[in-house]
């Protein structure tokens, strides 16, 4: 080799090395690979905004999140059809029509690598295998809501609602309609006709006693705390307002199972902020984010890793983290079919058509 070349190539070598060098003694952080978009749409129940985390994520990212409160179901696959939505919350009821209709992005999980803290017993369920497009993120019970200062008889089964006093029922069809198929036996994603039917003549043989409370109410406990019911069905929520409201007001989880929800955490189709998105889920599935949730808004987190960072009057309250034996013969709300979702529809619209029912306020 001629010298000539051999000084070329050690030139070239100790460029090399001294970039190397330069880059090990270097400990600034490496430039992302994305810019973090200026803003960031979350959609999520009126009243469920937790500034806390919404703000380290802005002061982290420099995204400013955008909150837009939902008052229904139905409002939430509105906006995300409507391109509302960079990141929302959804029922996981909800989730086929979501997927069918082209309104939810598959998520890249190689951006959320926090999804391993989500508890194995939530991950890939039977609405969306492999959770191609939902990271669970919150979940509960629904039972019964009792004043037992004026509950004229025992309260333990899902059938003894309506019937120990005035009630009030959610004006929720695909919660409504399983809570009664429930009380007569049946499951409670049933789409056969036969049991759907028997589920509307147990509301219409109790209409007298019910008072219908508007989907967009922000709790049901109201309608006890005022007098104005002494049961209602509901979350685990409104019992936590209930009690607050009156110590009289008891949660029952009936001795004939519990029913559990769930929501995940979706990105919008049409989104053109997927990687902040992703990085905003991410942010949330942190441990002590996910803690944050719990404390403010007092639902049990799918995430293991943040029960410990859960407050322990929190974590130790039976409403909100039901013990083992409490959930026995349980059944979490599942996503039916178009047809059974137009079978639940009409079955309640039938009931609403009743007279005899009351409509709270």
């Amino acid at each position: 080799m001629r010298a000539s070349e051999m000084r070329r190539r050690a030139r070239i070598f100790l460029v090399l090395f001294a970039a190397l060098a330069l880059a090990a003694c270097d400990d600034r952080p490496a430039a992302p690979a994305w810019s973090p978009a200026r803003e960031l749409a979350y959609c999520d129940w009126v009243d469920y905004q937790v500034r806390p985390v919404m703000e380290a994520f802005e002061k982290e990212y420099g995204t400013k999140i955008k909150y837009v409160p939902l008052p229904t179901q139905e409002a939430f696959a509105e906006a995300l059809r409507g391109g509302k939505c960079d990141v929302a919350v959804i029922g996981n009821e909800l989730m086929p029509a979501l997927v069918a209709g082209g309104l939810l992005a598959e998520v890249d999980y190689r951006n959320v690598l926090n999804f391993k803290n989500v508890a194995a017993n939530f991950r890939d369920l039977v609405y969306d295998p492999n959770n191609r497009f939902s990271i669970p993120f919150r979940w509960g019970t629904i039972g019964l809501l009792v004043r037992t200062d004026e509950a004229t008889r025992p309260v333990g089964r899902w059938a003894d609602l309506g019937a120990a006093g005035k009630t009030a029922l959610w004006d929720m069809p695909r919660n409504a309609v399983p809570v009664a198929l429930k009380a007569v036996g049946y499951s409670v994603n049933s789409e056969a006709p036969a049991e759907l039917e028997a589920a509307l003549n147990f509301l219409l043989a109790r209409k007298a006693a019910l008072t219908i409370w508007p989907a967009e109410a922000a709790s049901i406990a109201p309608a006890l705390v005022e007098n104005r019911a002494v049961m209602a069905f509901g979350w685990s929520f409104d019992a936590l307002v209930a009690r607050e409201g009156n110590p009289n007001i008891t949660y029952i989880l009936p001795e004939d199972g519990a029913i559990l929800w769930g929501e995940s955490l979706v990105i919008g189709a049409s989104t053109t902020r997927k990687s902040t998105a992703e990085a905003y889920i991410d942010f949330i599935l942190r441990p002590e984010m996910s803690a944050q949730v719990t404390n403010v808004l007092h639902f049990a987190t799918t995430n293991e890793a943040a029960r410990s960072s859960v407050d322990p009057k929190l974590r130790n309250d039976p409403i909100i983290f039901p013990p083992n034996e409490y959930l026995r013969n349980a059944e979490i709300i599942l996503p039916v079919s178009p047809e059974g979702e137009k079978r639940y529809t009409e079955l309640w619209a039938r009931f609403l058509a009743s007279s005899q029912h009351e409509k709270g306020h």
